[in-house]
């Protein structure tokens, strides 16, 4: 492997060497890396413009040392669809706001060779979820009725369906997960219980608040019987208890669960992982529901700065933030602050969603709204 990887400052250099590569296997997709690196930070691994000592010095190459962290901000696709950009900034060795968050996704997605999981997990939590599932479903074509992998992989197909809104299809994946693993591995309560959290989460999105309590109850329950009451897990299912608790307007109850499931997310997740700003933003949405709106706005903006660092900037769960914290400066009737966030969710949600979308339009509905309010108040002065 050489010790170096070669960029080049001429983009339509770099789409030649594209162009030059386009017959690919089915399985292979062209990409162009957009790199932003900053010279005057010393901390970086070396990178450095060679093209004075090259052959081709109309290339402009610059070379980065292997090893380098960069952060991933946004991906998109040309107009035809064929090639995709991803767009990255490089960070410093000693970045530390984002070292915790690093170690413990390396950790998790594992530091041997990518395989197709391994990038549907990376776009899920990016929230690009039709690449995602693209990503399952060609690895799922894949594997044998009788593969190990086939209880996970449902699993993830069933977490995207989920978040894509399409919850029949999810239980019917989490379902499949959860035969397997009772088939195969009855005594992994973990596992099992794993797979309840997530259809009482499926459940609760369907509106379905008996049904999902009563899974969360399950997985509780077998978490109890493994031993391990402060599993990550038990977080998520602590969390899922709690937005049953808030549907049913039980907000001192939805208060103590949420607040459950923050200690075990702050035990074995670092400072900046993003279920910790879902988490304050839960907890927020508490305090907005009982009236404490300076309390709203604290843990809010303690989700958006955790979001603001872990997140691409054009995922869904920004603009959620921006909303919600627009929602409490609408009720504190300052509508100027409302207006300035709520167009901040818009700008994200139509560039991730259609503008028929109708959380699109319910958005713009809310910003013309709070114009109109806005000008009636400027003629009245």
């Amino acid at each position: 492997m050489n010790s170096f990887v070669s960029t080049t400052m001429e983009r339509p250099k770099a789409l030649q060497f594209i162009q030059k590569n386009f017959e690919m296997s089915d399985d292979m997709e062209p990409v162009l890396f957009e790199i932003d690196a900053d010279p005057r930070k010393v901390s970086f691994k070396p990178f450095a413009d060679i093209s004075t000592f090259s052959e081709y010095s109309s290339e402009k190459e610059v070379l980065f040392m292997l090893g380098s962290i960069f952060r991933l901000n946004q991906i998109s696709q040309d107009i035809d669809g064929q090639i995709s950009t991803i767009q990255m900034t490089l960070c410093s060795d000693d970045e530390h706001e984002l070292k915790g968050l690093y170690d413990y996704m390396k950790n998790l997605y594992g530091n041997g060779e990518t395989n197709l999981r391994s990038l549907g997990l990376v776009m899920w939590r990016m929230g690009k979820f039709d690449q995602a599932e693209k990503f399952f479903r060609r690895l799922l074509d894949s594997l044998s009725p009788k593969d190990p992998l086939l209880s996970a992989l449902y699993q993830n197909l069933g977490l995207v369906a989920s978040d894509k809104g399409e919850y029949d299809a999810s239980l019917q994946w989490y379902q499949k997960s959860l035969n397997i693993k009772l088939r195969t591995r009855s005594s992994d309560y973990v596992n099992i219980g794993i797979s309840h959290n997530s259809i009482g989460m499926v459940y609760y999105r369907k509106g379905n608040l008996f049904e999902a309590l009563q899974s969360f109850t399950k997985a509780a329950t077998l978490f109890e019987k493994a031993k391990d009451e402060n599993h990550l897990t038990m977080g998520y299912v602590y969390n899922g208890i709690g937005t049953v608790y808030q549907q049913q307007k039980d907000y001192s109850n939805s208060l103590l669960f949420y607040q459950k499931s923050l200690a075990i997310y702050q035990m074995h997740l670092p400072s900046d992982h993003p279920d910790l700003g879902s988490s304050y933003n839960s907890i927020g949405a508490v305090h907005y529901s009982l009236g404490e709106d300076d309390l709203a706005l604290e843990y809010y903006d303690r989700s958006l700065e955790i979001y603001s660092k872990s997140l691409p900037p054009q995922h869904p769960d920004i603009a959620i933030t921006y909303e919600n914290i627009g929602n409490v400066y609408k009720s504190k009737d300052d509508l100027k602050q409302a207006l300035s966030y709520f167009q901040h969710a818009a700008t994200i949600r139509h560039h991730a969603l259609s503008s028929q979308h109708p959380i699109t339009v319910r958005n713009d509905e809310v910003i013309q709204r709070l114009k109109d309010k806005l000008q009636k108040r400027t003629i009245q002065f």
